[in-house]
């Protein structure tokens, strides 16, 4: 993997950027063969809040995680830890596909488990079960209308008919307290 670190309102030292490639290179041992991509990785500083933002661009997913700590080395752990678990959720989902299909090899390594299975944790299993199912009509609205709604129920997106576009969307609440729309594409 290639490095692209960068600071925000930060000056990032070679002992910053040393330790930030050591602990995402740990990353490599959960890959075929080593990505070729490039790994961006963001390190600033607001409030006294030390944030990491990490993307990693493959084939098929877009791992990300952010954190913010008191510490920024507590940050570039915490975020490590966060794209280990990504990894490992996206790499039991793809294994288990190939599996299935007789495909004979993918993009992660498989672990070998009892009786040369791949294995994933008994709590990485359950985490994709899905324990509740909402059904509810949409009613068509404007965007402006939509943020008025999840506003008033108090939820952090709002899926609704979108009334100048006939497609269904979804606002949300941004980390910044700003608002995001998504759009279906085709």
């Amino acid at each position: 993997m290639k490095y692209n670190i960068r600071g925000q309102r930060l000056e990032v030292t070679d002992a910053l950027r040393e330790y930030v490639e050591r602990k995402l290179s740990r990353l490599e041992r959960y890959f075929e063969a080593p990505p070729q991509s490039d790994v961006h990785v963001t390190l600033s500083v607001t409030k006294g809040q030390h944030a990491v933002e990490v993307t990693i661009p493959l084939t098929g997913v877009m791992l990300r995680a952010e954190e913010k700590r008191e510490d920024m080395y507590a940050s570039i752990d915490c975020v490590v830890d966060k794209l280990e678990r990504q990894i490992r959720k996206h790499k039991t989902k793809v294994n288990r596909k190939l599996r299935q299909t007789g495909a004979s090899k993918g993009l992660f390594k498989e672990e070998q488990g009892y009786g040369g299975v791949a294995t994933a944790a008994p709590d990485e299993e359950d985490e994709w079960q899905v324990i509740r199912t909402k059904r509810f009509n949409l009613k068509p609205m404007d965007v402006e209308e939509a943020i008025l709604q999840m506003n008033m129920v108090g939820h952090n997106f709002y899926l609704f008919a979108n009334s100048d576009t006939k497609e269904v969307n979804v606002v949300y609440r941004r980390n910044d307290g700003r608002y995001g729309l998504i759009e279906s594409v085709g």
